[in-house]
Order: C-alpha cells, then structure tokens, then sequence
C-alpha cells in the first residue's frame, strides 16, 4: 500500500509570493517545460518544475529552506518557454524575496524594506542619526562637525562632516550587519541541509566545515566570471551590468578600507591627489557602478513581460543613488561649488547607509544566501 502524506497548504504564503510578484504561479499545469529548458538546472530533481508545485501548494518551509531557489540566476528561459504564462523564474523569484525577510532579523526591519510607503522614512532614519548624534557630541566635546571651509580654502568634506563621526555610525553597524547575516546564515545552512536529507540530494549527516569551505573556493571563479549568465539565453546581456556593479562594489569596498587605513594608521587626512592609485581606483568603480547600475534600469523596464516589483526598483534607486551622489560629491568639490558639494556628501551618505544597513533586509542580499548556496551544491556533488 502506498503511503499517505497529509499535506496543510499555508494560503497566506501563496498570497504573500503573489503579492511579491509571483501572481503567476497558480497558472502552472505541471508540464515540466521549465524544467526541460533551463540551461543550469541540474539533471536530477531539476528546478523550477518542483518549486511551481510546491508554491502552488504553499508549502513553505520546503521553499523557503531550498537551496535550488538560489541555484536559479532568473535568466527568463523558463519563463519565455511556458506554454502557460506561468512564469517560473517570477514565482521564484517572490519566493527568493520572502526567504530573505524571513531569515533576516528583526522581520519588522524587513517589512519596512520592503514596503514602498515607508521609503521615506528608511531615508530620514540616517539623516536624522547624523544630526542628532552629531549634535551629542558636537555640545559634549566641542567637535566643529558641520562647518563650511572657509572661503578660499581647499573644500574639505571631513571638516563639513567629521569622519570619525561618520565612522562612528558605520563601523558599529558593519558589525551589526555581519551579525544579522551570521544569524540568518546558521538557520539558512540548517534548513537547506535538511531538506536536502529528505530530498535524496545528499547522504552526509551533517556539513563538514573544511569541506563546504573548500567548495566554496571552488565556485569562486564561477561567481567572479559571471559564467551562470553566461550560459542562460532570454538575459545573456544581463551578466555585463551585473559585472560592472559586482566589481563596482569590490573596488570601493578596496578603496574604503585603503582610505580607513590611511586615516588611522598612517594618519594622513584627506582629500587626497587626482593621480593617487586608490583615487583612480575609486573613480574608475564609480563610474562603473553608474553605467552598471543604468544598464539594469534600461533592461528592466525593456522586459515589459517580466514583473518588476518594488523590491527591484528599490535596490536600483539606491546602488544608482550611491554612484551618482558619490561621483556628483566629487565633481562639485573639484569645481569649487562648496555648498553643493557638502549638501551632495551629506545626501551620499543617506544613500550609503540604506545600501549598507539594510542590506540583510534587500534584495542585495542574494549575494550572500546564493554564493552560500551554490557552494552547498557544490559540497554535495549537485551537478
């Protein structure tokens, strides 16, 4: 006799992916054409003919712990190929949505990221920060912290804002950050192992560190040469913008650290020289991060049949706020155009602190989950 399986469908998940973009799902019939088309899904228990299933169903704790949802680039294959509109790469992508605000803590912070009514209000939270607690220490130490240069002098943005109050807010959160990750990451890994014991994919009890480790520099050259894009068909394009944001962001994370060091260590100040190497490094990724970040914009709003939910928008405004405000700070200080300049900084600010500090709760967070994800495959052999 075969066995029976009581199945309980979670309605207010099917609801929550419609609403995240996945409005589409319940158009699916089963026929596996996703399953057959995709150009990166593995040969055994392929994706994303399963996932249909189970969103369908509102299973979702076999979803959302399912490392195969992250294993999908969203190249739009499967999407093109429905017979039905039933577009899978949508579905899980809503699905990649809700797994990052339910393994990111606390969930009230997600909701608000995600919520384009409280927009204004994620922009007014560093804004406010920096003038309150500038204003603290600024009547408890005396600290000149919002002052123009003087007129004829070199325009100075640390003498506007004082750099180590700047410091002050973000080094703190890094490792505020890095903690909320390091808490979703645990349960993550735990998740996807389990389901993967009860799928079959793997028969290792538990997950050995120097063994995950060792997948995960194995797939580095993969993630760093974009190759995944590169070998689906509908958004081949795709991988050149996402690579001038991905490098982007590594060569200013390179030039913040370089300038950190030189602040503290070496205790040289800014502005530093146009010809300095970590200048032009910063420079050349600004730049980069603008025309990436318009490439994504451009093809978004060409993929009139893919859904472009807020999510997306919100992670495109942001990474173009940050470049534009950032090469615009630069450019108005170089110009002399004090006023603008410092105006320009403190904007940029606001900017990098939603990019960073939500960056647990956004969409950017796939960096994370998927490079996790991809080395798990990796470690059990999922080809």
């Amino acid at each position: 006799m075969a066995d029976k399986y009581f199945i309980e469908p979670d309605v207010e998940f099917i609801e929550k992916l419609q609403g995240l973009g996945g409005d589409t799902l319940k158009k699916c019939f089963q026929c596996a054409t996703c399953s057959v088309v995709c150009p990166i899904s593995p040969d055994t228990k392929p994706f994303p003919r399963k996932e249909m299933i189970a969103a369908s169903w509102g299973l979702k704790d076999r979803l959302v712990g399912n490392a195969d949802i992250w294993l999908c680039h969203n190249c739009g294959d499967c999407s093109t190929m429905c017979p039905r509109g039933a577009k899978p790469g949508d579905v899980l992508g809503a699905v990649r949505s809700y797994a990052i605000e339910e393994y990111a803590t606390p969930k009230s912070l997600g909701k608000m990221v995600n919520d384009p009514k409280m927009l204004p209000v994620l922009l007014l939270i560093p804004a406010v920060l920096f003038l309150i607690l500038g204003g603290i220490i600024d009547a408890a130490f005396g600290v000149n912290w919002l002052n123009f240069s003087p007129a004829g002098e070199e325009i100075s943005h640390s003498k506007f804002f004082n750099t180590w109050l700047v410091d002050l807010i973000f080094v703190p959160t890094s490792f505020w950050v890095v903690a909320i990750f390091g808490l979703g990451l645990s349960r993550f890994m735990k998740d996807i192992h389990e389901n993967a014991l009860i799928d079959g994919k793997t028969d290792k009890e538990k997950i050995e560190a120097k063994g995950f480790l060792t997948a995960l520099w194995r797939i580095l050259p993969t993630i760093l040469k974009h190759k995944k894009f590169s070998e689906c068909g509908e958004n081949e394009n795709r991988a050149t913008s996402h690579m001038m944001v991905f490098y982007s962001f590594i060569g200013l994370f390179i030039v913040t650290n370089c300038f950190f060091f030189s602040l503290y260590v070496l205790q040289k100040h800014g502005p530093y020289p146009q010809l300095c190497a970590v200048k032009w490094l910063a420079n050349i990724s600004g730049i980069a991060l603008v025309i990436g970040a318009c490439l994504m914009i451009k093809e978004r709003l060409s993929k009139t049949d893919e859904v472009s939910a807020y999510k997306d928008w919100y992670l495109l405004i942001i990474v173009l706020g940050v470049g534009l405000t950032g090469m615009l700070t630069e450019m108005t200080r170089l110009g002399g155009v004090a006023g603008l300049s410092y105006a320009m900084y403190f904007v940029h600010l606001v900017f990098v602190f939603n990019l960073f500090v939500f960056l647990p709760f956004s969409k950017l967070a796939h960096l994370v989950y998927r490079t996790v994800a991809m080395a798990y495959a990796e470690y059990v052999g999922r080809k």
